[in-house]
């Protein structure tokens, strides 16, 4: 028997920090009556959230994705542009974190709820790195200043970014190795500095990279994968 907030994640309806906001909030219901915390349940047992029978953990799934341009990470049925309208797997899996509608590249697939919450939460940090074209010549003052850490204003939020790894590629275009995911970071940065962002495409999370991945297809990652993933993002906690 597991905690009920891993089963849930387990089920890959959420993360298991979203199962535990949802047992606090009280949408979460154990063979009839409401779930705390400290419920170990099995798949005899019957969970409810929100109205909605919890099906048996299934097998757990990984899949690496390369996405194209135009595709939202949103999982919304009534949007034509969903990545759900995309991708055809055995087994219900749903994207990790963020790669915004106008860029492309490396995304992990999944039903692991554990692994989600890891790989989002600040605890463990992990490596991303993304290749970046902009709209004029890279300088090394430009290079200085993004590997120092940019300040921006995100709505009523003043942002300072980390430290990171950048490399020039060529006269427009840098490599950049970032520990943070917030929302359009990358492109927050380049507007501060007096930059527009071109192109951004994902190339590696972690241990995983793109690699040859035709666009827009899907990649089943292999068990050495998953293992060197799951130790690499333990080990960096």
């Amino acid at each position: 028997m597991i905690r009920i907030a891993k089963y849930i994640a387990a089920s890959g309806l959420c993360s298991r920090r979203a199962a535990s906001r949802l047992i606090d909030s009280g949408q979460v219901q154990v063979n009839g009556r409401a779930a705390n915390h400290i419920d170990h349940v099995n798949k005899h047992d019957n969970i409810v959230v929100n109205g909605l029978t919890v099906k048996a953990p299934e097998e757990r799934c990984y899949y690496l994705y390369n996405k194209p341009v135009g595709i939202d990470c949103v999982c919304k049925p009534q949007d034509v542009s969903s990545i759900i309208h995309q991708i055809n797997t055995p087994v219900r899996v749903f994207p990790v974190g963020r790669l915004d509608k106008d860029s492309h590249g490396l995304m992990l697939l999944t039903n692991d709820g554990e692994l989600c919450q890891k790989l989002l939460h600040p605890d463990y940090v992990h490596e991303k790195e993304y290749r970046v074209a902009v709209d004029k010549p890279v300088t090394d003052a430009f290079l200085e200043k993004m590997s120092a850490g940019v300040t921006y204003n995100a709505g009523n939020k003043l942002i300072i970014t980390r430290p990171c790894r950048v490399k020039r590629q060529s006269d427009n275009e840098f490599r950049i190795t970032l520990t943070q995911g917030m929302n359009r970071q990358i492109r927050r940065m380049c507007k501060a500095l007096g930059y527009r962002v071109i192109e951004l495409q994902r190339l590696r999370m972690e241990s995983l990279k793109l690699g040859d991945l035709p666009l827009n297809q899907i990649q089943n990652l292999s068990e050495h994968q998953v293992l060197q993933l799951k130790q690499t993002l333990d080990s960096n906690r």
